[in-house]
């Protein structure tokens, strides 16, 4: 427990620090632009990287891709040092992108097998909600043709205070395999003032964002071809905490404020279907919820208090914390399906495990994978070769667990 609570602080404060501190203003005349090699596609830069890669500041380049025959975009990106985890990257999904160089980067383009894709219709950035500075945004993976289909919804880690939903696109591609699920992959606020708001958001607004997102793809499950009454959710990491609360927390949404009054703590989701009652939503999501996939995350507050408000009590961790909330069987089945890896850094097998015995004592349907040799967030999808090389070999076949769990209950 000690090495977890260290590693989550060491986060903690790479976060803070990072949110503190100015940005310099840069006085280079140039910077060094280093193209990366593509696999199963090529792309253009104009106008041309010199031999020796530096490029004038304020130069507009124009990145142009072309996937190989059987491929498609996945995405043109360019990556920078900085950030929480060390490098940053920017990505665009359309086959070209203009990039200003103002710093030194590497560019690049990723390519796809055709058969992840090309039965898709992928809709980017469905704007649900805007509650602060950020618009809060989904996408959609709908099979062609799609009628009725269960969804499965993914919510992104990150450290409450990172990343957004194209971090999922690779689980979200591989979950639409079969064309068994619309999958919907959301973005939320992030904790503290991260997302420039002139107040700190804290953690039950998160999770409120999450069930303003459900409440919002229920809305419009029609238009991407989706039973609003059929839900699986899933979520890695910070995602894994936020799935499984809206999984276990649901019957605590309501209007009646979060912590104003003294024993009352209610989840106002940040966005409410035009003439519905928050009851009504509650009842929706609760309903439709059928069964939570949380990857590698915690699930007391005990494990992520670091994160929230330096005033919270016990009340408040208890209010944001699935593990005090599990239901009995008999009341309402909540079927789970959870992995970590065994070298995971982040997430050890004592922050997981009383979770699951908790379950299991009232009776819940539990399958908890321990996946040999994995370390943190192998279900992520970034530009560089490494992180795609993980998913591929650790994302990819605990994906397909995953969809059989969900097809158990479900189909």
């Amino acid at each position: 427990m000690t090495k977890t609570t260290s590693i989550f602080s060491l986060i903690f404060i790479s976060v803070f620090s990072m949110a503190a501190n100015t940005k310099a203003i840069n006085v280079q005349e140039s910077f060094k632009v280093t193209l990366v090699s593509p696999e199963n596609g090529s792309y253009t830069v104009s106008p041309e990287i010199p031999e020796d890669g530096m490029v004038s500041s304020g130069t507009e380049l124009t990145i142009q891709a072309d996937p190989s025959d059987g491929f498609s975009l996945d995405a043109i990106y360019y990556t920078y040092k900085g950030g929480m985890w060390g490098t940053t990257s920017v990505e665009n999904f359309t086959n070209t992108m203009k990039i200003t160089v103002d710093k030194d980067m590497s560019i690049g383009a990723t390519f796809v097998d055709d058969d992840l894709v090309g039965n898709l219709n992928v809709m980017h950035d469905v704007v649900y909600a805007k509650p602060g500075v950020k618009s809060l945004k989904y996408d959609v993976y709908s099979p062609k043709g799609a009628e009725n289909l269960p969804l499965a919804i993914i919510v992104h880690g990150g450290g409450w205070s990172s990343n957004n939903e194209d971090i999922m696109r690779g689980l979200a591609r591989e979950l639409a395999k079969g064309n068994h699920y619309v999958v919907v992959s959301i973005d939320y606020r992030w904790v503290n003032q991260l997302d420039g708001d002139e107040e700190p958001n804290s953690m039950h607004q998160l999770i409120e964002d999450v069930f303003g997102a459900i409440a919002h793809i229920q809305e419009h499950a029609a238009q991407y071809g989706a039973d609003p009454s059929k839900i699986a959710i899933t979520g890695d990491s910070a995602g894994g905490h936020l799935s499984a609360s809206a999984a276990i927390l649901s019957p605590m949404i309501g209007d009646d404020g979060f912590g104003r009054a003294n024993n009352v703590y209610e989840f106002m989701p940040s966005y409410t279907p035009k003439g519905k009652t928050v009851a009504e939503v509650k009842k929706e999501i609760t309903d439709a919820i059928k069964l939570v996939a949380p990857s590698y995350g915690p699930f007391s507050a005990s494990d992520f208090k670091q994160f929230m408000p330096e005033q919270a009590g016990q009340d408040y961790f208890d209010a944001v914390s699935p593990a005090a909330h599990v239901p009995n069987v008999a009341n309402r089945a909540i079927p789970h399906f959870i992995v970590r890896g065994t070298q995971d850094p982040l997430i050890s097998n004592e922050v997981v495990q009383p979770y699951v015995e908790d379950l299991k004592e009232n009776g819940q349907t539990v399958e908890y994978i321990q996946v040999e040799g994995a370390g943190h967030a192998f279900f992520d999808w970034k530009p560089d070769a490494q992180t795609r090389a993980t998913f591929n070999k650790y994302g990819v076949p605990y994906a397909e667990e995953m969809k059989s769990f969900f097809d158990s209950v479900l189909y």
